[in-house]
């Protein structure tokens, strides 16, 4: 069971790195209109499979029950979550940045701006900041812009809702566990990741 749960977790992981990879040939390219819910999806494969599963299987081995293993693969994928998300907002919430091409265009604030945007709108933020013949030197300033775009929009606000969101359902599935040292721990990690400045 262990060696079925990591080898499936080893697939997800590369079957989500191939689908970054497949979309990242130029820097900072936008993928399709995936929406949060499918960001959701590509994060769990590339991010989250391996921290649950390897959760679930830690469980398998000291033999809980299925329901306790299933509250470690909760915990590791909310978590998993919250620290991807906590990532990809650094750029937008430090309050000293001058790295402005740090963000990525299929970051969690992105999408969720072009969520709220709409694509269309968000093309046309881009295409009126951004055009083929913009020169290198010029491509700080162009993604300064589009930072400050999404800064101004609901992207970032609900990013960090999002985050504290399977942070909170993080902690919901340690509440499963008997207080101990170790759970203590880890909820340390969550609270260290759903915080902002």
């Amino acid at each position: 069971q262990v060696v079925e749960l990591i080898s499936s977790a080893i697939g997800d992981l590369v079957q989500g790195i191939y689908y970054e990879n497949s979309k990242s040939s130029e820097e900072n390219c936008l993928t399709d209109d995936i929406g949060v819910s499918r960001w959701k999806e590509q994060v769990f494969l590339s991010h989250s499979a391996l921290l649950a599963k390897s959760c679930q299987a830690a469980m398998e081995l000291a033999k809980h029950s299925a329901e306790i293993q299933d509250m470690a693969f909760q915990y590791g994928k909310h978590m998993s979550m919250s620290h991807k998300l906590h990532s990809d907002l650094q750029p937008f919430v430090k309050k000293r940045s001058t790295d402005t091409m740090a963000f990525s265009l299929n970051s969690a604030p992105a999408i969720l701006h072009q969520e709220f945007l709409g694509r269309e709108a968000w093309l046309k933020q881009i295409r009126e900041r951004c055009t083929a013949e913009t020169p290198p030197h010029r491509c700080a300033c162009v993604f300064q812009q589009l930072q400050e775009a999404i800064k101004a929009g609901k992207g970032v606000t609900s990013a960090v809702d999002l985050c504290r969101c399977h942070g909170n359902r993080a902690l919901a599935a340690l509440e499963r566990f008997p207080p101990s040292e170790a759970r203590d721990a880890l909820a340390n990690i969550v609270y260290a990741v759903t915080r902002f400045p």
